[in-house]
């Protein structure tokens, strides 16, 4: 009997049909630029989202963490939410590879007060650090930005010379659930983070994606990080395939987590959070927290994540989870509650 695992988009396991492309592509040296099956990758995810060019990485993190050190210089501040993924879940890598100061905003699920991030902005002087970047996150957790959003935010760093990255991780969950291309989305944008291995389901690897001269100066410090690879193609045909192949499928992915909502609301000790409910994720409370649900499902080979300091459960669908999964785990979960 095979896991049922809610933990994360990053669990999904590539598809043999993922795993067959491999043998249609040739592969040579990355480092070298020589690897044709990486540079058609790369050319086709900037393509979708309208840049110039991007570069294959191994994570997110290390996207993100790239984008840092080529935006801004050492003693400099980026400016990013309280609780972005940059900020909590990157290891404090910002101080140690870039050298930078976080400016950490409050926000709305992502959504930042516009006023108060005009007047945050610092030109610098001899006792300020100058505000080199703007992070954004879309999908934030499970809360999409709006494009207009998006391009306010923008409009307000642009207009100081500042530019703006976004961490893209889930950007095409972001799509989909706008029903908008991925060009339009991030238009305004200087360079997006894109993971490949959450949603999509490929292996490994992420993408930074922006303008020629940006990439040019990331490809020198990807390789200073150790970040260069050899005959990386392996991956990026995986990549192409998920492109092609499993972007449309990311809305069986909300529809899943839209019945796994309805499933939950059916049982009378549960509350859904509904402001984060508009991609694959469900973050919700029990009215009466009771210890042990992990392993109690753990037994019934379901695999989630503890709940957070709040009490609260993050549960996520994705190409590896269908209905009756979710009917599995609801059904568990009553059971442990005594339904």
């Amino acid at each position: 009997m095979k896991y049922r695992d809610f933990r994360s988009d990053t669990v999904t396991k590539p598809s043999k049909a993922m795993l067959e492309t491999i043998f249609n592509y040739q592969y040579d040296d990355d480092v070298f630029e020589d690897d044709l099956t990486i540079k058609s990758l790369e050319k086709k995810l900037a393509g979708l989202l309208g840049k110039e060019s991007a570069l294959f990485v191994p994570s997110g993190t290390f996207s993100n963490q790239l984008a840092l050190f080529v935006h801004a210089q050492r003693g400099e501040e980026v400016i990013v939410d309280q609780n972005s993924h940059i900020k909590v879940y990157e290891s404090g890598a910002s101080a140690v590879i870039a050298g930078v100061q976080l400016y950490t905003m409050e926000s709305d699920n992502g959504y930042f007060d516009l006023a108060k991030l005009q007047s945050t902005i610092s030109e610098g002087n001899i006792f300020t650090a100058r505000t080199a970047l703007i992070c954004l996150e879309n999908a934030y957790s499970g809360k999409v930005l709006s494009k207009e959003y998006v391009d306010q935010v923008c409009k307000i760093a642009h207009a100081k010379k500042i530019p703006v990255h976004l961490d893209g991780a889930r950007l095409f969950n972001a799509t989909t659930f706008l029903g908008i291309s991925a060009e339009k989305l991030v238009e305004n944008v200087d360079t997006v983070s894109i993971c490949l291995s959450k949603g999509l389901g490929v292996p490994i690897g992420s993408m930074l994606v922006g303008s020629f001269d940006f990439i040019e100066k990331a490809r020198l410090k990807r390789k200073l990080l150790g970040g260069g690879m050899r005959q990386v193609g392996i991956l990026g045909a995986m990549g192409i395939y998920a492109l092609d192949n499993n972007i449309k499928k990311l809305k069986i992915d909300h529809s899943n987590a839209a019945y796994l909502t309805e499933k939950l609301e059916k049982l009378s000790f549960v509350r859904i959070n509904y402001k984060q409910r508009d991609i694959n994720m469900v973050f919700c409370y029990f009215n009466h927290p009771k210890k042990g649900l992990e392993d109690f499902l753990l037994k019934h080979k379901i695999k989630i994540l503890p709940a957070d300091s709040n009490e609260t459960y993050r549960f996520m669908t994705h190409l590896d989870i269908e209905k009756d999964d979710v009917d599995y785990l609801v059904d568990k979960i009553n059971e442990f509650y005594g339904g």
